[in-house]
């Protein structure tokens, strides 16, 4: 899995991983490594690498049941969505 960047719009990272021989894109939104004792708090950038290199494979098992149609992951990472290239 490698980090892209961060997509401002959605608030989220873009991943991408290889898959079954094809390269799968997916957002992780930065909510998800934020310390949820804080409203609106939101991760650094340093914060929301180092959780998601804890959760790497956690998010990869994610992206990979939604890019085989399986059923949806667990929370919180079922709010992780595929993208497509534009």
């Amino acid at each position: 899995m490698e980090i892209r960047g961060r997509d401002q719009e959605t608030e989220s990272y873009v991943v991408e991983m290889e898959l079954d021989g094809k390269i799968v894109k997916a957002l992780v939104p930065e909510r998800l490594a934020a310390d949820l004792r804080i409203i609106g708090a939101r991760p650094s950038h340093q914060e929301a690498y180092v959780w998601m290199a804890a959760h790497k494979q956690k998010i990869e098992a994610a992206i990979a049941k939604l890019a085989r149609g399986a059923r949806r992951p667990k929370a919180p990472f079922d709010q992780i969505i595929l993208i497509e290239e534009r």
